[in-house]
This record gives structure tokens, C-alpha cells and sequence, in this order.
């Protein structure tokens, strides 16, 4: 280390000096100037000689081993940087003088960490060095860390260690954790650097399960269903199955999908992934998006049934001989294909990260490709139907503040008879004034569920009379076609 610090420094001074000379030689005759250019190269060149065959000659009988770990891998961000970050930078926060303190992205709470370059660990009596450097090879602001260890223990460090270090790392992490909400980026944005795949936001969404209006036998199915799931990666191990599950949320609008996702992620501490498939051009940039995301997070597509065409595209039939094929006039920019999707979820690119979770939306189950919703790709299908008497009671429990009031039995009556949407009931519940006032609004409920009653009762007199007219303009055409 102390011979890496020496080049450094007369790096340093040889700089120094052909600023130096640069700024002097404007002065200087024409003839004068290029034999100074000259020299100035040709002394860089044979530095830099120099500075190769000794950096050869000490590493050829240097006791030390320097491990390398940059900040990307190729393409892709590399995940043991960010650990190994995480974790020098908290090494004995409590005895170093020099702190840096910071509000990370993705941390929910002030984060103190050393601000020293270069750190000293210990690991079973046995000292390593870590040394934070910038990337010499790109203009950007990447950088690397340098292991520097002894290599009579490079058993030790190359394997217990540098094990412990990336567990340790990823457990601050998670306990700093800040969830956060991502959406992907046009490709036409990504350029040719690596961060900008994704964008992404803290995510604050205060849903549980405590507060979700559902029925409560369901509701403890599907919390059963994830705590076995996030408990399960040797189960999945021992199986031989990628840790992975998938979910499919189905039912009316306005039913409490989007609200589920976040009581999900919420309940695992996960990211979320909201993947806009119309943005996404082809297969190939489908597998780059699930190739940054992070293990141990929710990857949504809402409405999956708008996104791209996954109903009929296996049922599409070749065109006759003697049918051209058109183009529609404006083609659409998304070729990603229900092929493409299924590799996604199901295929070999799905096991590329570890205790993922892949959540559908629609509110058209009857819509999709049964190979698309099949068990092993979305295990659990969860109907989230119109508001039932179960729903209601957690729903007044949540807005008014109340177990039971006189109003309910005529509620519950009214809510068999009506298909009426949680979110219509929440508005209905939801205080107009400072002060809550239960009966006002249940009472403005119950005006709602009736209004409600009497709409579909016009209107399904109304699809009665367009059927029984219509039945009889069939048999008055049929008469005029037998005489």
C-alpha cells in the first residue's frame, strides 16, 4: 500500500509540473515550444514504462493479494459492490472520527458511515484492507473497491469472508431498507449506461392487511400463503423449483387490486416493479428489465389483459392462400409476444433472482390465455369481488370507527341485494365534515346502496324488453319469409 501511495504522489508532482510547463511555454518561441512537447511526451511515456514493469516486479514478489470489485459488471450493476459498500462503510462507526452522514435513496432513516478511503477490517485475528478507488477506465463517476490481504490467508478471505461480508452487508441493507417503487423506462432512454432501466420513488403506501376489506378467511389464506412462501427457499431448494410464486388478482374495477399489491409489499418489505409492457419493445428488452430487478421483490402487471394481446394469439389462425395479410396502419411498438411473457414468468430468465413474486391484474379473467394463468406460473388466483357484509364491517371499523351501530342489519341486507364496489363503499363512509359522524354517513351509504338497487333494477327491465322485442321482430321476419 504504501509503495501504491508513493506512485500516486509522484503521479501527482509530474502533473503538477506539465501544468506547469504548459502555462510557461505559451512564452516561449514557437521552435522552443515543440521541443518542450516533445519532451513533456516522451517523459510520460517512459513514466508510465517505469510505473508497469515496477507494479510487474512488486507484484511478482508482493506477499499481498489485491482482489477487485467495480461498481458494474459488464452491462448490469453489480450486486456484491453495493454489499460491500454497505458494509465498510458501517465498519466501526462507533470508534472512527471521521463520519459521513447521509439520507440514502433507499434507506428510510439517516444513514452514518465512515468516510476514510481506505478501511481496516479484522476477521478471525487475521487483517484486510479495503480501499475505495475511482474507475481509471471510464469518464463516468463508477468506481471499485481493492481487497488487500496477506496471501497466506487467501483461503480464509476468499471464502469465510468474503461470505461474511456480503451477509453482513445485505442485512444492514435490508434493516435500512426504504421501499421503493419502480417503473421502467422507454428503451429509447436507456442510452448506453446501465442506470437508467428503471426509475424509481420511495413508496409510502400505508396498506395492510389489518385495513384491506376483504373476507377475513380469505384474507388469512393469502397472509398464510406468503409467510410459507418467504420462509420456503430451502423448501424450493430441496425441490428443485425456482424460488418464485405468482399471483393473479381478478375482479370489477374498483375492487381493491392495486391496494392488495401494496399490502404485499408492505407486509414482505419488498420493492415493487410496475412493469409498463407497452413501452417495452420486444422479448429481448423484457428479459434486460427482469434482469435488474432485485431479488426478493413484487413484479406487477396491471391489466395484463390491456397491456399487449395475450387472449387470442395462440388461437390465430394462418391466413388463406388467397388472403393477403394487412398491416394495421399504425403498428404498435411493443412486439413482446405471450411466448415472451411466459419465459418471463416460467422460464429459464425467471430464476435469474431469488424470492421474486409475479402479480397479475385484470379485471377480465375470462380473457386470458389459460397457459398464461396456469398453476406454476400464477399459483394462486385471488377473486376481489363486489363488497361484502364481512367487508363493510372492517371498511365502517377503518373510516368510522365503529364495531356495530343499528344501521348494519339493514346494510348487510342491502349490500346481498346490490353489486357495489369497496371503493363506492369507502366514499360513501368517508367523513364529509372534521368531526366524524357515524350516522350521517351510514345513512348516506344506505341511500347510496339503494340508488344503486334501483338502477340495476331499470336496468336489467330494461335489457328484458330489448329481448322480448327483439324476440318478436324475429318472428315477424320469419312470417314475412314463409308467405
Amino acid at each position: 500500500m504504501m509503495i501504491g501511495d508513493s506512485w500516486a504522489q509522484i503521479g501527482s508532482t509530474i502533473a503538477g509540473l506539465m501544468f506547469t510547463l504548459a502555462t510557461l511555454q505559451q512564452f516561449f518561441p514557437h521552435q522552443l515550444r515543440l521541443s518542450l512537447q516533445q519532451f513533456v511526451l516522451a517523459s510520460l511515456q517512459q513514466f508510465s514504462l517505469v510505473q508497469k514493469l515496477c507494479d510487474k516486479f512488486v507484484n511478482l514478489f508482493s506477499p499481498y493479494i489485491i482482489i477487485t470489485f467495480p461498481e458494474y459488471s459488464g452491462y448490469w450493476s453489480n450486486q456484491a459492490f453495493d454489499a460491500i459498500e454497505t458494509y465498510v462503510g458501517a465498519l466501526s462507526t462507533t470508534k472512527a472520527s471521521l463520519l459521513k452522514g447521509s439520507l440514502v435513496q433507499n434507506s428510510k432513516a439517516l444513514v452514518l458511515t465512515r468516510d476514510d478511503r481506505k478501511v481496516c477490517d479484522e476477521f478471525n485475528a487475521v487483517q484486510v484492507w479495503w480501499v475505495l478507488e475511482p474507475s481509471p477506465t471510464s469518464s463516468s463517476e463508477d468506481k471499485y473497491f481493492q481487497l488487500i490481504f496477506h496471501r497466506q490467508h487467501r483461503d480464509l478471505i476468499t471464502g469465510s469472508y468474503l461470505d461474511h461480508v456480503i451477509e453482513q452487508g445485505k442485512a444492514i441493507q435490508a434493516k435500512n431498507k426504504q421501499r421503493r417503487l419502480y417503473t421502467n423506462n422507454p428503451s429509447e432512454n436507456w442510452g448506453s449506461y446501465k442506470k437508467n432501466l428503471w426509475s424509481n420513488i420511495a413508496f409510502e403506501s400505508p396498506a395492510t392487511f389489518q385495513t384491506i376489506a376483504m373476507d377475513p378467511k380469505k384474507k388469512e389464506e393469502i397472509i398464510n400463503d406468503l409467510v410459507s412462501f418467504s420462509k420456503g427457499k430451502e423448501y424450493y431448494m430441496k425441490l428443485g423449483k425456482p424460488w418464485k410464486r405468482g399471483y393473479l388478482l381478478y375482479g370489477p374495477p374498483g375492487t381493491g387490486k392495486s391496494t392488495m399489491i401494496a399490502a404485499m409489499a408492505n407486509f414482505l418489505n419488498y420493492d415493487i416493479y410496475d412493469l409498463e409492457l407497452t413501452t417495452v419493445k420486444n422479448n429481448t428488452e423484457l428479459r434486460k428489465l427482469l434482469a435488474e430487478t432485485s431479488s426478493k421483490s413484487i413484479i406487477v402487471i396491471e391489466d395484463i389483459d390491456c397491456s399487449l394481446d395475450v387472449t387470442g394469439e395462440r388461437k390465430k389462425g394462418r391466413p388463406k392462400s388467397n388472403e393477403k395479410e394487412t398491416e394495421p396502419e399504425n403498428e404498435k411498438t411493443s412486439k413482446v409476444t405471450l411466448s415472451g411473457i411466459l419465459n418471463f414468468i416460467d422460464g429459464t430468465w425467471s430464476a435469474c433472482g431469488t424470492g421474486r413474486i409475479f402479480v397479475f391484474t385484470t379485471n377480465h379473467i375470462d380473457k386470458l390465455d389459460p397457459a398464461l394463468i396456469r398453476r406454476g406460473r400464477m399459483d394462486m388466483h385471488i377473486e376481489l369481488s363486489y363488497c361484502s357484509f364481512e367487508a363493510f364491517k372492517i371498511l365502517a371499523k377503518n373510516y368510522l370507527d365503529v364495531d356495530s351501530h343499528d344501521l348494519f342489519e339493514k346494510i348487510g341486507i342491502l349490500l346481498k341485494e346490490t353489486e357495489v364496489t369497496p371503493a363506492d363503499v369507502a366514499e360513501n363512509l368517508m367523513p364529509k365534515r372534521e368531526k366524524k359522524d357515524p350516522d350521517a354517513c351510514l345513512n348516506s351509504l344506505i341511500q347510496a346502496l339503494e340508488d344503486a338497487k334501483e338502477k340495476a333494477k331499470l336496468k336489467a327491465e330494461k335489457e328484458k324488453n330489448i329481448k322480448i322485442n327483439k324476440g318478436k321482430n324475429m318472428k315477424f321476419y320469419a312470417k314475412r319469409l314463409l308467405f
